[in-house]
């Protein structure tokens, strides 16, 4: 293995960017060759510690934060140290030299947590796909591991950098030997050169061991002298030079002290053993064999996918972008800036068959506008239409093209685009193929879709020109200027549209160069769908899916803007009547929303029990609080939880005010290729996480209303679609029998598990069924059961094989998917969408229960994200058929919201009843609710 070695991006001569240039060149590096050492586990373990492990999780639930941190000091120091040799050194276990010589090294150490657990080994698969070798030597720690390639490399001429929490590193800092040691955090470096270590500690390097071990350390646990500190211990060593010459002369030291040092002298030799590197490890690889090499881009990709660390990946190709072995300099752009009275030409003669389309732009919830498309043919013609200075007949042309379905167009990550081009006026019809889209149903647990990164890894390209030979002739883009003049100011002036016109025409050569890369890595793309089944995903639902969802972008939903404020006005009073009870219980104010404050009062003011420990305290999380307010009953808390239900939303109410438009309407965006199930998603404003089961959040949705010239509001949602889709996949009859009872799906199914008659079937036992049923399909254990339900893991398991007696097919489904799922490498909804679970097949347990765990849900998940689509492509398609002036407005999850026009509530009513129920053929029919009214709340059932 080896690393990614930072590499410029080769690219046409042309001034750099800020950006660019603030990049480091690796033509810059250093003198003499530079080698990079990173202590393994002593920087996981400072990531862990550093951030959250509750936001650095995957959505499988596995823990990266560990990883991440890592991760991300590791590009920062390859970014800014740009070494020519890396290699990272771990410990391969507790047991080593030192805990031999001493029992009782280190043995104050607790168990690793358990969400460190595992992240280990993720951040050695990073390393692998970084092309870092990682190093270890038995019955050594990554210490010695790291002093002994200083060593050498030293020997070799080499200069080193070493990267490390553990401040025995210190003792190798030489003129040529740099430590780094992190302060805070992942991101705060110490440089610590010989002269930064004197200043710190006022001690040479060498000297730094002897202090150590007069000082001793509890982080391993090694004794000091009692009543002698770190200013003392510094004292002696400067006076006396060294331990060595301090031991030979140790009765020159008076007092309490010397008494001290000298009873303590038989642990004192022993921490100056233990604290000094060994720099003669036997290793596999010498300094110079370390060269860091680009890194593995499809590994990166795939580790990068499971990890979830889409904001990580972006930096990591932004800092070192690189071209794969196999990749040309980029692309011919052959084009032209088209003219006045040009464009319908150059659409008539280049446009007959596949065009790509790039447009800049661009599309603010409410309006947009373009400034241009770029345009090429399959044969690698390009073209820049300026929208600004088309004339009547181009606009015309424009329009007429695009609007045309038999003329085909390909692109990447089009929505907003065409949005743009709606709000201009042009309608856009013929897409065949878009390329983020594309590369999501191929890449599902990708979390970005960068077009130049994906150009790089299908086609080993770069979004760069190809340089043009002189001899060659300037067969590309073209602007004019003025003549030459000879007067100053006029020159100046000249000047500065020689820069403006340098700097559009790079921006045209850029959207060329997309427009020409779209249709290569279309074509690639469509290939690897065709094979994995795909293709009709993309063609028959997620483009026409995309066009639905831009409808309803454009369109958005009207508010009551006064009711919207009253209600952020009565949160704030309801926020402040809590706080105020809170207060009253304690007899004092206290910032609520301060963990640290709130520390103080819940476990030292109220003494209530502990919670979860963290690195800043005991945890006041939601969750937290929650369970502590369910086993005490505290006032306190009971006032705290309401202060920040209502602040939240508040907060929520006021994120809905910004987002209004001058339309009056508010116009989120619909994410279409974030979940890996398939699943929509909404930001800017979130519509899908206003509370539905809460009366403060249905207070919130009747701020949404018809808006002028509809009457009223539409919602249609699937009853319990995911246990229907459970009973189709599972073809268990007894599940298949409860639903077509007519009777309560789970009253029935309570009655069939319990042998209960269904008179005995008492709320509680109800909401047993429920979350056993939901929970299962989610991989639920007895112990997450007991925990939900707050019963015994005992009675857990006792209802959860119960349950299975009487559906045996669930039982058998849940096991069988796991398996297929594990032999084929991937699961697959009804419509073939498929989900990418390499670590079924992990070694690790807690990785490969977590790909179990979703192995069980992607198919049922997937399925209702799949089914909602066709059902919401199936309404749109009525709608416009039939000419009605009725709009969808909103999809949350299973429900399709409607704006109903005047006349045409039972027409659109039985509409949404039929294309919802008819979206699939499963085993027991889709149940759809329909509700009407003049808000959101007020339409649900």
């Amino acid at each position: 293995m080896a690393t990614a070695a930072p590499a410029t991006k080769k690219s046409p001569a042309k001034t750099p960017s800020k950006a660019a240039a603030s990049k480091p060149s690796a033509a810059k590096g250093p003198a003499k060759p530079m080698l990079l050492l990173l202590d393994g586990h002593s920087l996981a373990y400072r990531a862990f510690f550093a951030l959250p492990v509750e936001k650095f999780s995957t959505t499988t639930g596995q823990p990266t934060n560990a990883v991440y941190g890592f991760t991300s000091m590791l590009i920062n120091l390859l970014r800014d140290e740009r070494p020519s040799h890396v290699a990272v050194a771990f410990d391969l276990s507790r047991q080593t030299w030192r805990s031999e010589e001493f029992a009782d090294y280190k043995a104050n150490r607790s168990a690793s947590p358990a969400d460190f657990k595992g992240q280990v080994e993720l951040i050695k698969e990073v390393l692998a796909a970084l092309r870092i070798d990682v190093l270890t030597a038995e019955n050594y720690e990554a210490d010695d591991v790291i002093a002994t390639l200083t060593t050498r490399a030293e020997a070799e001429g080499m200069t080193v950098r070493i990267c490390t929490g553990d401040r025995d590193a210190l003792q190798l800092v030489t003129d040529a030997v740099t430590v780094l040691y992190p302060m805070r955090g992942v991101s705060d470096m110490t440089r610590f050169t010989p002269e930064a270590v004197q200043e710190k500690y006022g001690l040479t390097p060498s000297q730094y061991p002897d202090f150590a071990a007069l000082r001793g350390d509890p982080s391993d646990n090694l004794p000091g002298i009692p009543g002698v500190g770190e200013k003392t211990a510094t004292k002696w060593i400067r006076e006396f030079g060294s331990l060595g010459e301090l031991v030979d002369r140790v009765d020159e030291i008076t007092g309490k002290a010397g008494d001290a040092l000298r009873n303590s002298m038989s642990s004192v030799l022993q921490n100056r053993r233990l604290t000094e590197l060994v720099r003669d490890v036997e290793l596999t690889a010498d300094p110079l064999e370390l060269v860091a090499q680009p890194y593995d881009r499809e590994a990166v990709h795939e580790i990068f996918d499971n990890l979830q660390f889409k904001v990580l990946r972006e930096r990591l190709l932004e800092t070192f972008e690189q071209a794969d072995e196999t990749s040309t300099e980029g692309f011919d752009v052959a084009g032209v800036r088209l003219g006045v009275g040009q464009v319908a030409g150059w659409l008539a003669a280049h446009a007959a068959d596949t065009v790509g389309l790039s447009i800049r732009g661009r599309w603010t919830p409410g309006g947009g506008e373009v400034d241009t498309i770029a345009v090429a043919d399959a044969a690698g013609v390009s073209a820049v239409i300026d929208v600004a200075a088309l004339g009547p007949a181009d606009d015309a042309a424009v329009g007429e093209w695009l609007a045309d379905p038999l003329r085909p167009k390909v692109g990447h990550d089009l929505k907003a685009p065409v949005n743009a081009l709606a709000a201009r006026g042009w309608r856009v019809e013929g897409i065949t193929c878009d390329t983020a889209l594309a590369a999501y149903l191929a890449l599902p647990g990708q979390r970005v879709f960068d077009l130049g990164d994906l150009v790089q890894r299908y086609l080993h390209r770069t979004l760069d020109a190809r340089p043009v030979e002189e001899e060659e002739p300037a067969e590309q883009l073209t602007l004019e200027f003025p003549d030459a003049v000879t007067d100053t100011e006029t020159a100046v002036e000249v000047d500065a549209v020689d820069a403006a016109a340098e700097e559009a025409l790079a921006l045209d050569r850029a959207e060329m160069i997309k427009a020409l890369a779209v249709i290569d890595l279309a074509a690639v793309l469509q290939v690897s769908l065709v094979e994995s089944g795909q293709q009709a995903l993309l063609t028959a639902m997620e483009l026409p899916v995309m066009d639905v969802l831009g409808r309803m972008e454009r369109t958005g939903i009207a508010v009551d803007l006064p009711y919207l404020e009253d209600l952020r006005s009565t949160f704030d009073s309801e926020a402040q009547s809590a706080a105020a009870a809170a207060f009253a219980v304690l007899g004092h104010e206290v910032n609520l929303g301060s963990p640290k404050q709130l520390q103080v009062v819940l476990f030292d003011e109220l003494n209530m029990p502990k919670t979860k420990k963290t690195k800043t305290g005991y945890t006041t999380d939601a969750d937290a609080l929650t369970a502590l307010h369910d086993q005490t009953q505290h006032p306190f808390l009971t006032h705290l939880l309401r202060h920040r239900d209502v602040t939240k939303l508040k907060t929520t109410v006021e994120g809905l005010l910004k987002a209004v438009g001058d339309d009056g309407r508010i116009h989120t965006t619909y994410l279409q290729n974030i979940a890996a199930t398939g699943r929509l998603s909404s930001t800017e404003p979130n519509l899908q996480n206003i509370p539905v089961r809460t009366d403060e959040g249905r207070r919130i949705r009747a701020a949404f209303v018809p808006g002028r010239g509809f009457d009223n509001l539409i919602t249609a949602d699937y009853s319990q679609i995911e246990m229907r889709i459970m009973a189709h996949l599972s073809e268990d009859v007894a599940l298949i029998e409860a639903f077509r009872s007519g009777e309560d799906l789970h009253t029935a199914v309570a009655v069939r598990a319990f042998g209960v008659p269904a008179s005995e079937v008492t709320p509680e036992l109800r909401r047993r069924i429920k979350a056993m049923s939901y929970g299962l399909a989610y991989g639920l254990s007895a112990f997450g059961l007991s925990g939900q339900l707050k019963i015994s893991v005992e009675e857990a398991r006792e209802q959860m094989d119960a349950y299975f007696a009487r559906f045996g097919g669930i039982r058998d489904y849940l096991r069988r998917a796991v398996d297929v799922a594990r032999l084929e490498g991937y699961t697959q909804t009804l419509y073939g969408r498929r989900r990418y679970l390499p670590d079924l097949t992990s070694d690790h347990r807690q990785r490969r229960e977590l790909a179990e765990r979703a192995a069980l849900n992607a198919p049922i998940q997937g399925s209702a994200a799949d089914i909602i689509k066709v059902a919401m492509l199936n309404v749109q398609r009525r709608i416009d058929s039939e000419g009605l002036k009725s709009r969808l407005l909103l999809q949350v999850h299973d429900e399709l919201l409607c704006e109903v026009a005047p006349g045409e509530q039972e027409k659109l009513t039985a509409l949404l009843r039929e294309e919802m129920a008819g979206a699939f053929p499963l085993e027991v029919d889709l149940d759809v609710s329909v509700g009407v009214g003049r808000s959101w709340d007020a339409a649900a059932h």
